[in-house]
């Protein structure tokens, strides 16, 4: 990459050229094909959750798939009052120990399916008695082969090493398996226009966010409930992709300790779906522009000294995911502004070897 032009100024075809933009904008297709052929898959084993429910959930995950397991967990707890906890998968994989899981539902979520921690944790779950569910991208992976049930991602091959597409594929399944267990026909009906609503997300700029941030180097990335995953995933991102110290952390725990940093010009980026978690949002967003902050906010409504994003309105369930097709754009545009390649971050590689 050359040098980091002017002002957030970007050269438009140097984004849409890398992996990261192009693969990106394949998610509204992708969920579309997915939604249809896992449909048979999801139903069955929501129909058998209902009839012998989970004595608890657990989920495993690294990175950006820990990130969409967050998004799940929410769903889960919010929607069907499952107990639902994000395991270590070092429990396993370095301490060899294996609590007692009789009983439970283990869902792993993995792009590739050969992360070495996240075999060993599925092998252990399923040794202490949990039924291994695995939300997967490569059906041919020795995770698939080791689950008793794989839930493809259908993302296909995705080169850049930052992931786009295969981390809206686990949303997307998660949102699907929540909605058929629950049997909620509105979710399910909003699911059916999801594909659209992606479309639709895709063609929203944030310039004023990428304009904002090209000088930056650090920033707070805010959510709250079903949105706190997102905000995990743009911090991630963020670091990844563009150079940038991200922090993610939910609205309720601002004022525990990270307000300290917020002052004068301190960058924030906020996620505000439209649930019961919104009014929290957004007040937390009102106490750092008192303090001076420049913050951008996707989703809710104008407030004050902050710089609203465009974003499509949806069902709170769906306008996360809405808001990360927007800001995978958004950061692969950043990236180049700010002189990175987006699709080699540094010292990084596809499939990440952790034990």
């Amino acid at each position: 990459m050359g040098a980091k032009p002017p002002h957030g100024l970007v050269d438009p075809a140097a984004a849409e050229a890398t992996r990261m933009f192009r693969e990106a904008a394949e998610a509204p297709a992708l969920v579309r094909a997915q939604l249809e052929r896992n449909a048979p898959i999801v139903q069955t084993l929501a129909a058998q959750l209902r009839a012998a429910p989970p004595r608890a959930v657990v989920t495993f995950g690294r990175g950006s798939s820990d990130h969409a397991a967050t998004f799940l967990r929410y769903l889960i707890e919010t929607r069907l009052g499952v107990m639902t906890a994000s395991a270590s998968p070092s429990v396993s994989s370095v301490y060899e120990a294996s609590p007692g899981m009789e009983g439970m539902l283990c869902l792993v979520v993995s792009q590739s399916g050969r992360s070495p921690d996240l075999l060993a944790s599925a092998q252990a779950a399923a040794a202490a008695g949990a039924r291994v569910v695995a939300l997967v991208n490569d059906e041919a992976s020795p995770l698939a082969a080791q689950a008793d049930l794989t839930i493809p991602l259908l993302a296909g091959p995705e080169l850049s090493v930052a992931a786009t597409k295969s981390y809206i594929a686990a949303l997307t399944a998660a949102a699907q398996l929540v909605a058929f267990w629950l049997q909620d026909p509105a979710l399910i009906a909003a699911l059916d226009g999801l594909p659209d609503l992606l479309a639709d997300a895709w063609t929203r700029r944030w310039d004023a966010a990428r304009t904002r941030l090209v000088d930056a180097r650090n920033l707070y990335v805010l959510g709250r409930g079903v949105g706190f995953g997102i905000a995990q995933e743009a911090a991630l991102k963020f670091k990844e992709t563009c150079g940038l110290h991200a922090e993610a952390f939910s609205a309720a725990e601002l004022h525990h300790g990270p307000m300290a940093l917020v002052g004068q010009g301190f960058p924030i980026l906020a996620f505000a779906q439209d649930d019961e978690t919104r009014a929290g949002v957004e007040s937390a967003v009102a106490a750092c522009v008192s303090k001076g902050a420049e913050v951008m906010k996707v989703g809710g409504s104008d407030q004050p000294g902050v710089c609203q994003l465009p974003a499509p309105s949806a069902h709170p369930v769906l306008e996360p995911i809405a808001f990360v097709q927007s800001f995978y754009r958004m950061a692969c545009e950043l990236a180049v502004a700010r002189g990175y390649d987006p699709d080699r971050p540094p010292h990084l590689s596809k499939v990440t070897e952790t034990t």
